[in-house]
């Protein structure tokens, strides 16, 4: 079905800046008169003014192709860094209440890095996002065969999703655009589907992504943004003190490979029950390791975002108490999948720190795991008159 998203580009409009991603350079834009960020840390930088800018650099290659990193700062001081390859999200510098900007995302700092693989920093997930069970759907009566990367299971679009590609990318402003062609067959998957992600980093202190697709078959589509968040800062310990409210009264049920069951029930009382702010690491002891199965405990669960599909509403509010941070996120998808960085063992690290596990946590808004297999979740399927479009907004502010 297709959906239609009202208000999404709300406040001060960015300047378009000609020309400017061949000549990478900064070019200043009037600053928003409505920003969430108080006074006295909308200028973080020596109390200086600061104006909007962008530039862009190449950052080596990747499957014969340039890769490129892309620096966006807004009007307050706010900095994010994105490269063409997969979407990586690689630095999002944000100031907490005594002013000080940290980057809140975990990543690395070259490209090398993130072709040696890693859990899907930063990246936009997909042709399918989270899990399909046995790694099989059907269309029409026509069976389709994924990679099986997960277990038994298919996840985030298999052996090279969308996080391993490079995409094609056009900077105006604050703004990216990237484009990129799914093939027909990519992946197991069928139909040719063209895709365009936006991201723009507001005066507002918004970081909006935007999603677009059509297909010229039958085809699940589900693309989530990944990104680790640690709004102390990467490398300030664990989030486990992070205050997380979540507007969801309901969850899908699932089973110990993390296959929903096609049952929907509610948190109220346990531990999945975010409708009120509370640590992240409250009751997460009460969600234990399974050694059978390989789980090490903790959060991976979709819950079910209140309020109506397709329509921007708010999904999650995470604050970290000492830094004063907040980020709130609103969505047009029915889920957001709230993950604590289980599997982060250590064996990695990059901007001066390990990943260790729990140092970070992922807010990931989407459709159902294994909506093409459960025909009572919202569907996951696009086509010919059924075109993808979904937003995303991550705004920033100090309490």
């Amino acid at each position: 079905m297709k959906k239609c998203v009202k208000n999404l580009f709300v406040g001060v409009p960015l300047v378009v800046l000609a020309g400017l991603m061949m000549s990478g350079c900064g070019v200043g834009v009037q600053k928003s008169q409505n920003n969430p960020l108080p006074a006295d840390v909308l200028n973080p930088v020596n109390g200086e003014d600061v104006s909007s800018s962008a530039s862009v650099e190449e950052w080596g290659e990747a499957d014969g192709k340039k890769v490129h990193l892309y620096t966006l700062k807004n009007a307050n001081g706010l900095i994010l860094k994105v490269t063409d390859y997969g979407c990586i999200v690689t630095e999002l510098h944000v100031p907490g209440s005594d002013g000080e900007l940290a980057d809140i995302v975990h990543g690395f700092d070259n490209l090398q890095a993130y072709l040696d693989g890693h859990p899907y920093f930063g990246a936009m997930v997909g042709r399918v996002a989270n899990r399909i069970g046995d790694a099989k759907f059907s269309i029409d009566g026509e069976e389709y065969t994924l990679a099986a990367n997960n277990g038994k299971n298919h996840l985030h679009g298999g052996e090279k999703g969308y996080d391993k590609v490079v995409w094609d990318a056009a900077q105006e402003g604050n703004k990216v655009t990237f484009s990129y062609t799914s093939a027909d067959g990519e992946e197991g998957y069928p139909g040719t589907v063209k895709i365009t992600v936006v991201y723009e980093l507001t005066d507002a202190n918004e970081f909006r992504i935007e999603m677009k697709a059509t297909s010229d078959k039958k085809t699940p589509f589900n693309l989530a943004h990944h990104t680790y968040w640690n709004l102390g800062g990467t490398g300030s310990g664990l989030i486990l003190d992070h205050e997380l409210q979540l507007m969801a009264a309901k969850y899908t049920v699932f089973d110990e490979t993390g296959i929903p069951t096609g049952e929907i029930a509610d948190v109220a009382g346990g531990p999945l029950d975010f409708t009120a702010a509370k640590t992240v690491g409250k009751d997460i002891e009460q969600i234990p390791a399974d050694e059978a199965s390989g789980n090490p405990g903790g959060y991976d669960h979709n819950w079910v975002v209140d309020g109506t599909v397709g329509e921007l509403r708010a999904a999650a509010k995470l604050r970290h108490p000492a830094s004063g941070r907040v980020m709130e996120i609103s969505s047009t998808q029915p889920g957001i999948q709230f993950y604590t960085g289980n599997y982060m063992d250590g064996s990695t690290a990059g901007k001066g720190a390990k990943h260790e596990k729990r140092s970070a946590l992922c807010l990931e808004t989407q459709h159902f795991p294994d909506s093409i297999n459960q025909p009572d979740f919202p569907s996951s399927v696009i086509g010919p008159g059924a075109d993808y479009h979904e937003v995303m907004v991550h705004t920033f502010s100090v309490q």
